[in-house]
């Protein structure tokens, strides 16, 4: 790993000195021609781009009267400035949420309102120069649209909606990040983020059924492409290769198994994950959630579920009817979608599920709250049930649980410093810096209560705690998966073996 400064996390918390343009030089690598030609964007910088940036970034405001009332609406009061962890770790003020919206703030005074056309100097309005393109590009992308600044605006900008358009603009004049592009292409011609085919799928799904065997001494069934079954699950596809998301998978097979519900993978459509809400493109988001319809629809699915990620299931509960719907086809008694965990949880309050907490003995838990679930979901029928019901689970499978600091939880919980598109190592010092406010609070409680491990509901959370906890000092496998802590306490009817624990 390049020679980065590691924010300390040994002292509280605290507005850190500013240090002007120390990330400046922090950008994604930009998507190769056919990264962005395979998305229906220009291949390269367009030769005219200062002109399209701004024809599309009037199209924008024309569609979202949102987005203009943030351009509007910013009194620069200062309730935002200390909320964003990426400026917490790093200290350049342009990674405040005032000061990075007005990169494009102040763009749109100059073009869009009579003051900035007419005495520009006197609005702090500015024009879109190759410099400020710059700015756009590596700022915007130090941005994981996680919403925490909007909780604290007293007018509710939403910096997320802001970067999204930013980026928008961008890829439309040919100005795209690698990272999200090249995996939208993947998705759009295979069925998931990784490019795992379906043959590969297929292999993955059978040995983990071997392997449930083995531990249980049952035949677990991952079920893929069947026809008429009750459930479709879509799931990251980080969930068929890595730990620990895969055991979080396992943990979905044995419930489903247990709870006697006929359920599928689809190959077409195996991604819950839609890069494009990252990059702001509706009609890529469209377009990935089109699949998803369309496998539901082909195996002639009842429900539709999603597994445990942040931003799919920020898609799903807030657009997918919008972007794919209406959804009349599946049954009416169950919402759409639904989660994973509002099932296992409506499961365990029926008394459904047999849980050993004993089986997880060995770790003391806390629970990171991932930002896309907490401030743009709901779970179940009561406010805060994206809050109570992941918890509620964990304290029913195990029986030390520490929750972290109240001002880095719930709904002002903290990013996982790696989500809106960040997760790539051309980012890792973005990536650390913006861990920090979330590796302070955990150590907290593993310092005052020996928490030992930390659960999360997403994939993205997952793979960047499992990357930047041991430069923190944590240990990589201290990450797990809230549905993995269900596969080791679930007792199976028929089990004929012992529990055994992934996280050991």
């Amino acid at each position: 790993m390049a020679d980065y400064k590691v924010p300390c996390i040994d002292k509280p918390l605290d507005i850190p000195a500013l240090a002007r343009g120390s990330m400046a030089h922090s950008a994604p690598f930009p998507a190769a021609p056919e990264h962005q030609q395979a998305l229906g964007f220009p291949g390269e910088l367009v030769d005219d781009w200062h002109d399209k940036a701004i024809d599309k970034f009037a199209e924008l405001l024309g569609k979202s009267r949102a987005l203009q009332v943030y351009m509007d609406s910013c009194v620069k009061c200062g309730a935002c400035t200390d909320k964003c962890q990426y400026f917490l770790g790093s200290g350049d003020p342009k990674n405040m949420p005032v000061a990075r919206q007005d990169l494009m703030r102040k763009v749109y005074r100059r073009h869009f309102t009579w003051a900035g056309k007419i005495v520009p100097w006197l609005v702090d309005a500015e024009d879109l120069t190759e410099e400020v393109l710059d700015d756009w590009y590596s700022y915007f992308h130090q941005c994981s649209q996680c919403r925490r600044c909007s909780v604290f605006c007293p007018y509710g900008i939403d910096t997320a909606e802001i970067s999204m358009a930013a980026r928008e603009i961008m890829d439309h004049i040919g100005k795209g990040q690698k990272y999200c592009n090249e995996i939208l292409g993947k998705v759009h011609k295979i069925g998931n983020n990784l490019g795992l085919p379906e043959k590969a799928l297929a292999n993955t799904l059978e040995d983990l059924e071997e392997d449930i065997e083995e531990e249980t001494g049952l035949e677990v069934k991952l079920p893929l492409n069947v026809k008429g079954a009750d459930i479709l699950l879509v799931t990251p596809s980080a969930d068929f290769f890595a730990e620990p998301h895969v055991d979080g998978l396992i943990g979905y097979a044995k419930v489903f198994h247990q709870a006697g519900v006929s359920w599928t993978i689809s190959s077409y459509a195996s991604e819950a994950a839609n890069f494009a809400m990252f990059i702001g493109s509706y009609e890529q988001m469209k377009l990935v959630a089109a699949r998803i319809r369309k496998a539901a629809e082909d195996l002639g699915v009842k429900r539709i579920i999603f597994g445990e990620c942040g931003h799919a299931w920020r898609v799903a509960y807030a657009f997918l009817n919008t972007l794919a719907g209406p959804f009349d086809f599946l049954d009416p008694d169950y919402p759409v979608p639904q989660h994973i965990c509002e099932l296992t949880w409506d499961l365990i309050e029926k008394g459904a599920l047999t849980l050993d907490k004993s089986a997880n003995d060995h770790m003391t838990l806390t629970f990171h709250d991932s930002c896309n679930v907490a401030r743009a979901t709901r779970m179940g029928e009561e406010p805060g049930g994206q809050f109570e019901i992941p918890r509620a689970i964990i304290k029913a499978c195990c029986n030390n649980f520490v929750d972290m600091d109240a001002d880095t939880i719930r709904e002002s919980t903290f990013c996982c410093g790696g989500g809106g598109g960040l997760l790539t190592d051309d980012l890792m010092e973005t990536r650390i810096n913006g861990a920090s406010p979330r590796m302070q609070a955990l150590k907290e409680v593993v310092d005052d209560h020996g928490v030992t491990h930390m659960a999360a509901i997403c994939a993205i959370c997952k793979s960047q705690f499992a990357k930047i906890m041991p430069i923190y000092g944590f240990e990589m496998d201290s990450i797990v998966s809230v549905h993995q802590l269900v596969s080791n306490a679930i007792i199976l009817d028929g089990q004929t073996s012992g529990q055994t624990s992934e996280a050991e």
